[in-house]
This record gives structure tokens, C-alpha cells and sequence, in this order.
């Protein structure tokens, strides 16, 4: 028995999200008194692979496979899903993104498990399996008893934390064989040059206190300086008034995400916004109403406006990098 984790890479790097999968899975490994198998999908290299081993991976499965250079769903959920049964794994960890959205229900199927979808804490138990996920987009909790025997996990951004428990691990190509698919990629088209807001560690969002889309220079100002693991963000209003695109939407109603640090600009805090950004593992919120609900859900707050604020904060950002 073992607990499987699928470890997503960009461009053939780990980012924080999988380390803190894997230290996640370290954790409920250790309650069932197990060992985590960690699997990767795309050239990765070995050097890379080995930091998983950093946070308790003791065992490495890669599949660098041609016939798995695009991402797609069913051939990764069949492979994920070939993976758990060669290593024996009765819980399948995923992160709780748009990739498990399109895998995780598939892999479910296939091994007739039980699946949990944004978890927020290790099991409290493991006979029975229960686990905790957030619930009424995001304003209460639900305990989730398991009762199958295999089980698939997902788990929210940010929500864990990341724990090295170093070990010596095997690497392992992995090859599975292509199913025949049932669909055909007519046009694959890969956004360059630009972050998506999912991926992004560090947020730069805009509400309608920035008054007119020529302010969302500061915001952009502030997300080069922060390099490139940062990128701009908005509101709703924002992207109906076609300040900014759609693409760029963060809330219920548009991209719930987890960024290490979340900056609200201009945004006064709808419950439908926050219910979208409260998984941010830092909120830093400026806005001129020091009763905006914005400020109750954030971490810092500057009461005042943000065309005075910010170039501030970018001049300070500035001076802090030259000297960091």
C-alpha cells in the first residue's frame, strides 16, 4: 500500500504547490504507515524530480513519454489511474486545480474510489476516513467521511503548507500505453509571455476604485517589479466594463485562486470576490472606505487612495529589490 501523488510541472519546474502536495501526502502516509509514490508527466530532470524527494517522496515515477507532451485528460487520468494500481495506492492526492478538474473525476471512476475535492487539512482520522474541505464557497466546513477503499484527494492552495522530511528516493520511468481516444486536438494554442492568474504566486487585482483602466499601469508596474512569478488581477465590474479582460477575473464567479500574496486595490470586498481570494496566503488591501468589507478578510490594510498609495509602493518595491 502506498499514497500516490501526482506532482504537476511547468516548463519541467516544481513549484510550491507540488512540494506542498507532497508534503500533504507525506502526512497521511505516515497515519496509514506507508510510503509516498510521487508521479510526474513531461520531461522533467532528474535533479528537479530529486526535490521531491526533499519533502518525503520516497519513491519517483516519470513518465517522459512523446504521446504525453500536450496535457490530455484522459490519457493523463489513465496513467495517474495505472500508476496507483502498480503501486498499490488506496489514496490518490491531487491539487485542487483546473488540471484536477479534469482528471481527478476520471481517475475516480476508474478505480471506483471515493473523492474529496479541496481538502484544507490532513485526515482527522483514518478509520473511519475523514477529511475537511471547505463548503458554501468557502463560509463554512464539511467533514467528509470516505467509505471506499480507494480514495482520491484534493487539495486546496496554500491550505497545508510545506514540510521537508528529506529522504533518499528512486527514480523510475514509468511507461504506460496510449488508449485509443475518443477526441481529437484540432488547435492547441499555449498562452506565452504572460502568467495566467491560477499559476501566479504573487496577485496584483484592481476593483472599480481604480476609476479608469489607464490606473491599472500601477498595478502593472508593481507586478514587474515584482517579477515573474506575479501578474495583474480584477474584479468582475472590472472586466464587464472591459478595463481589463475577462481572462484576468478573480472570484466566484471567475477564477478562485491562491496566490502566496493577493494585493485588493481598489476593491471593496463582495462576498462573491472574497468567497474567490480567501485561500491567499497574505492579503494586503488599499482602499479609502476603512469600513470595506475587503479589510475584515485581509492580513494588512492601507486606508487612503490608491493613486497616492501605489506609485508610493512601487517607488518603496523598487528601492527594496536594488537592496535586497
Amino acid at each position: 500500500m502506498s499514497v500516490l501523488v501526482y506532482t504537476e510541472n511547468w516548463d519541467g519546474q516544481f513549484k510550491k504547490l507540488s512540494f506542498e502536495l507532497v508534503s500533504y501526502a507525506q502526512t497521511i502516509a505516515t497515519q496509514l504507515s506507508t510510503e509516498v509514490v510521487a508521479l510526474s508527466i513531461g520531461e522533467v530532470s532528474d535533479d528537479e524530480l530529486n526535490k521531491l524527494a526533499t519533502y518525503g517522496a520516497g519513491k519517483i515515477l516519470n513518465i517522459n513519454s512523446a504521446d504525453y507532451k500536450e496535457f490530455n485528460a484522459q490519457h493523463y487520468s489513465n496513467a495517474i489511474a495505472e500508476a496507483s494500481k502498480k503501486e498499490n495506492a488506496n489514496v490518490i492526492v491531487f491539487a485542487n486545480n483546473i488540471t484536477t478538474r479534469a482528471v481527478a473525476p476520471r481517475v475516480t471512476v476508474k478505480l471506483e474510489a471515493g473523492y474529496v475535492s479541496g481538502c484544507v487539512a490532513a485526515p482527522e482520522s483514518t478509520e473511519p476516513f475523514i477529511v475537511t474541505k471547505k463548503a458554501y464557497s468557502g463560509k463554512a466546513f464539511a467533514r467528509v467521511q470516505i467509505k471506499k477503499e480507494n480514495k482520491v484527494l484534493s487539495l486546496n492552495q496554500n491550505a497545508f503548507g510545506i514540510t521537508e522530511n528529506a529522504k533518499p528516493a528512486s527514480i523510475e520511468v514509468f511507461d504506460c500505453a496510449i488508449e485509443a481516444s475518443r477526441s481529437k486536438v484540432i488547435e492547441l494554442k499555449k498562452n506565452t509571455g504572460k502568467m495566467s492568474v491560477l499559476d501566479a504566486e504573487i496577485l496584483v487585482s484592481g476593483g472599480r476604485g481604480l476609476k479608469k483602466s489607464e490606473n491599472f499601469s500601477l498595478l502593472e508596474e508593481a507586478a514587474n517589479i515584482f517579477g515573474a512569478t506575479a501578474t495583474v488581477a480584477c474584479t468582475k465590474p472590472v472586466a464587464d466594463l472591459e478595463w481589463r479582460p475577462h481572462s484576468e477575473h478573480v472570484g466566484q464567479t471567475g477564477k478562485v485562486v491562491a496566490p502566496n500574496l493577493y494585493f485588493a486595490v481598489g476593491i471593496s470586498g463582495a462576498i462573491q470576490h472574497l468567497a474567490g481570494i480567501t485561500s491567499s496566503k497574505v492579503i494586503v488591501s488599499i482602499n479609502t472606505d476603512k469600513d470595506a468589507p475587503m479589510f475584515e478578510a485581509s492580513d494588512y490594510g492601507v486606508i487612503g487612495d490608491a493613486m497616492e498609495v501605489m506609485p508610493k509602493l512601487n517607488e518603496a518595491l523598487k528601492i527594496f529589490k536594488e537592496n535586497a
